[in-house]
């Protein structure tokens, strides 16, 4: 093989592994984002069915939970994996419909999910979740710009609706960062900080 050959071939083979290599790289976090996200309203969902084109479908889950799915129309997925919601679909499916149906569901398009936050921070106001994974009370005030310098990082109030209801709890985010084995507390979609004022 000559000089410019083996050239060519060597930049061939290292082209060929570094395609490989963002395959893997680049494809597995997607894949497993999707595996590790809990479905929530407002996300536009893709539901395939193998050898049943006429099942296919994309739907955006409603804010009760459910989607729309041919032949048995509402199914609530709302809070479960995609995996999860596969299998329920499947249930239903081959409870007089199908016969051992492989059914896939993917996330076409993730909703958008915000955390307001308020007070004694840089910038106030409300933000986006910077990706699909969870969100600390510590990183939601950084998306803020973090404390100013009137902020009592010992007492923060978020403000939740759970079941229709609003709940309040007090953080002490001054604990949260300065203790090495404090749990991270998870900021939900929805949720309001507000950062206190330190009382001189």
């Amino acid at each position: 093989m000559g000089k410019n050959n083996a050239c060519a071939f060597a930049f061939r083979v290292l082209s060929a592994g570094a395609l490989f290599i963002v395959a893997i790289f680049g494809a597995t976090p997607l894949r497993a984002q999707q595996a590790n996200y809990l479905l929530a309203p407002n996300d536009l969902v893709s539901v395939t069915v193998f050898q049943e084109d006429d099942l296919a479908t994309k739907a955006r889950v409603g804010n009760d939970g459910t989607i729309s799915v041919p032949l048995i129309g509402s199914v609530r997925i709302g809070g479960k994996s995609v995996d999860d919601a596969a299998q329920i679909i499947r249930a239903r499916l081959a409870k007089g419909y199908l016969v051992n149906p492989q059914v896939n569901v993917g996330v076409v398009e993730f909703a958008k999910r915000l955390v307001t936050v308020l007070g004694q921070v840089q910038k106030g106001g409300t933000f986006e979740f910077p990706n699909q994974g969870p969100l600390d009370l510590l990183q939601a005030i950084g998306l803020a710009g973090g404390y100013s310098k009137t902020a009592n990082p010992a007492k923060i109030i978020l403000k939740r609706r759970v079941n229709g209801k609003d709940v309040v709890v007090q953080l002490n985010g001054k604990e949260l960062a300065g203790k090495k084995d404090a749990q991270p507390f998870e900021v939900l979609p929805g949720d309001t900080i507000t950062v206190s004022e330190s009382i001189f």
